[in-house]
């Protein structure tokens, strides 16, 4: 009976093998180019999601870059990730299964990438806490530079002397962290010695009045300047004064040298530790 209705002629030479047999190829064909659409559609939707997101950090300074190249990342991957899902179930497969398969190997490759994955989290919560950001001169974990760049897996700074120092992401979350750049201003601070000699307002008056010439120094918080120590063989002065923070390192180095200069130009001693020898007659 079966072989009787194979070989029954539909359309004069194509039998109701050759009819299943050409639905069969168009339906594989037809979910082949359904699949592609599908994912040439997600990758064109997944950039431009990306980079709108992207877009956003660009469009205000008040936002930080960094965070929003990875949140612009994240979207792109899950737009990919729905997209293969999607892909999966024009060929009838089962997506539960496939996530669950997926879950299972995400949490042994946890396990065995530990350390990795903790410094992703650590890189995670710099990004969305953003205790640094791009372009602040930091001290991490006894390392000091500016940061250059801020990746899931670690912090890239470039030392004074313009060296790559890359700090892994869990020694930056996990220590203490120093960061001159996140306020406009820094108090600079000297101490001065002068003669037991010296006349003490003479010397007050030209540390001031030379400090208070550098148009860097701030004249407001008021700057600080008394006598802090009476040592062996000096009265120092602890002055303290307010700048701007890139101002800071060239500011604190040229005060020294410029207070110096007018404290022998005043004639205020500035004395340097001596030590008497006294031989006992025999």
């Amino acid at each position: 009976m079966l072989n009787d209705l194979l070989n029954t002629t539909i359309y004069e030479d194509t039998t109701l093998a050759d009819v299943l047999t050409i639905e069969f190829l168009a339906t594989i064909v037809g979910s082949v180019l359904a699949a592609a659409a599908i994912l040439l559609v997600g990758f064109v939707v997944a950039g431009w999601v990306g980079r709108r997101i992207r877009k956003i950090g660009q469009s205000y300074e008040t936002l930080d870059d960094t965070l929003f190249d990875f949140l612009g990342s994240i979207a792109r991957y899950a737009v990919i990730a729905f997209a293969f899902l999607f892909v999966l179930n024009t060929f009838g497969v089962q997506t539960t299964s496939v996530v669950a398969v997926i879950g299972a190997a995400g949490l042994a490759i946890g396990l065995a990438l530990q350390g990795t994955l903790s410094n992703i989290a650590a890189g995670v919560m710099i990004i969305f806490f953003r205790p640094i950001k791009q372009g602040d001169f930091v001290e991490v974990n006894g390392k000091m530079g500016t940061v250059k760049s801020i990746t899931l897996n670690y912090t890239e700074l470039a030392s004074l002397g313009n060296v790559q120092i890359i700090v892994p992401n869990s020694e930056v979350w996990g220590n203490t962290i120093t960061n001159y750049s996140i306020y406009d201003r820094r108090r600079a601070e000297w101490t001065f010695g002068v003669g037991y000699g010296a006349n003490l307002a003479t010397a007050e008056r030209i540390i001031r009045d030379t400090i208070m010439e550098d148009r860097r120094s701030l004249a407001d918080p008021e700057p600080f300047i008394k006598v802090n120590n009476l040592g062996d063989s000096s009265v120092d002065f602890l002055v303290r004064v307010w700048c701007k923070s890139e101002d800071y390192f060239g500011y604190q180095a040229d005060i020294k040298r410029a207070v110096k200069e007018a404290l022998d130009e005043g004639g205020v001693d500035i004395p340097f530790p001596t030590r008497t020898i006294v031989r006992e007659e025999a």
